[in-house]
């Protein structure tokens, strides 16, 4: 009779000494928002048990890119720019910003301090280790991971790369993902976040593999992480709390609908600050904000094909995970664990009409607005150079339906996109 393999004891959860750094690197979809909305809401009570949540909003985003950057590696080490991310489209900030954020944690002395960013997941080799370093060096500082399954990253990563911009299906996405060398287009960002092993190695190299953590989220349990990380800071159980914040995820039906979005924008030649305004502060704001899906509305559902993919790799994944020697709190084997059921085929993405309804609000309510700026700039510069003009309105390449790009205004792009809709649905 074969003996099964023995699965890694969980280490229990280390308690950081007095003057230590939690640095938690995310990677993103791991519940990151949620915890760092706890921290951040509970920054006037820190200071009662000696803790500094560094920063001043929810997260550092800017001091992390200040000293990582903003690009990736490409084929034969071209930097690529990601350009579905709402940060990485910006210029990389100034590195005041991370000199701002490495001298708040010094003044805190003897006090423990938490960092939380997932940007720090985008981190190259080197610059993992100079942030270890620059933050107190691998004794000091203490690395955690938080992780979820991939196939449970997978529709969440690609529903925030479709708020940013992204056209592409799900499936032509997961394509490009598992099968389309080198793995990068149109999202280069992801795989250096979720290549989960490779991300670990490279922090346990900086920090020292005694100074890393690997929190595996328990899916049954939505205070788990929060109790894990009381502990490490030295808090009291049931210190911190969720916030009111909702970071819902969306319906196939509503992801589908802002993708069409993206596709008509993009066909219209609008500008990147135009797409962002109307699309992304508009209608999807307001349709997430102001529309409750039903539960029985479907939601992303990844394919067989894409299921086998993730499963191998997690299962590879969590091998070489178990070999690197870090703490681990949680189940490991978790992160590789095959559906019991197999996955329902993809129903069709259809929108609801009381979610596109507040899509096509929040859509005009966000061009009524930028009317109204290029109305009163006219009105101050009316015969100003083409610099004054309002973003929305620069030029660029003639759409293929003759229309004039950057016009049209949201009423026209989400009529456009519904006829798309309807279309695609027909065949």
């Amino acid at each position: 009779m074969t003996t099964p393999p023995t699965q890694p004891t969980p280490t229990l959860v280390p308690t950081v000494p007095r003057g230590g750094r939690i640095l938690h690197i995310g990677p993103h979809k791991t519940g990151t928002t949620a915890l760092q909305g706890a921290f951040h809401s509970a920054r006037d009570r820190l200071p009662a048990y000696d803790v500094v949540y560094a920063g001043t909003h929810r997260q550092p985003v800017a001091a992390a890119l200040a000293k990582i950057g903003v690009e990736f590696p490409g084929p034969a080490g071209t930097p690529v720019r990601e350009h579905l991310d709402v940060f990485l489209q910006r210029d990389r900030p100034g590195m005041e910003r991370w000199r701002r954020l490495v001298e708040q944690c010094e003044q805190a002395g003897d006090r423990r301090v938490v960092i939380s960013t997932e940007y720090f997941s985008n981190a190259a080799d080197d610059a993992a280790r100079e942030v270890v370093a620059e933050l107190g060096g691998g004794e000091r500082v203490h690395v955690v991971v938080t992780l979820r399954p991939l196939l449970k990253i997978l529709p969440s990563q690609w529903q925030q790369y479709v708020r940013n911009g992204l056209r592409s299906t799900y499936e032509d996405w997961l394509e490009e993902m598992f099968h389309r060398e080198p793995y990068i287009e149109p999202t280069p960002s992801f795989w250096r976040r979720h290549r989960h092993d490779e991300l670990i190695a490279r922090w346990a190299a900086a920090a020292g593999p005694e100074n890393l953590t690997v929190l595996v989220q328990d899916e049954s349990d939505q205070q788990m992480q929060l109790r894990v990380f009381e502990e490490m800071a030295g808090l009291p159980a049931g210190f911190l709390v969720y916030d009111e914040k909702d970071n819902r995820s969306m319906t196939h039906g509503e992801a589908e609908l802002v993708r069409l979005l993206n596709v008509e924008s993009h066909r219209r030649g609008w500008s990147v600050e135009r797409h962002g305004k109307v699309v992304r502060a508009g209608a999807l704001r307001r349709m997430r904000d102001r529309y409750q899906p039903a539960r029985d509305e479907a939601r992303v559902a990844t394919p067989e094909w894409a299921v086998a993919e993730a499963t191998g790799l997690a299962e590879e994944m969590t091998a070489a995970i178990t070999g690197l020697g870090v703490n681990v709190v949680g189940d490991l084997a978790s992160l590789a664990k095959r559906p019991g059921t197999p996955p329902a085929a993809p129903a069709q993405a259809t929108a609801p009409a009381a979610a596109a309804a507040q899509a096509v609000i929040g859509a005009l309510l966000a061009q009524s607005s930028l009317d109204t700026k290029a109305a009163e700039a006219a009105k101050k510069n009316p015969a100003g150079p083409d610099s004054a003009r309002p973003a929305a309105a620069t030029t660029a390449p003639a759409p293929a339906d003759g229309s004039r790009p950057g016009r049209g205004g949201a009423t026209h792009l989400l009529r456009s996109a519904a006829r798309r809709g309807l279309r695609r649905i027909r065949r």
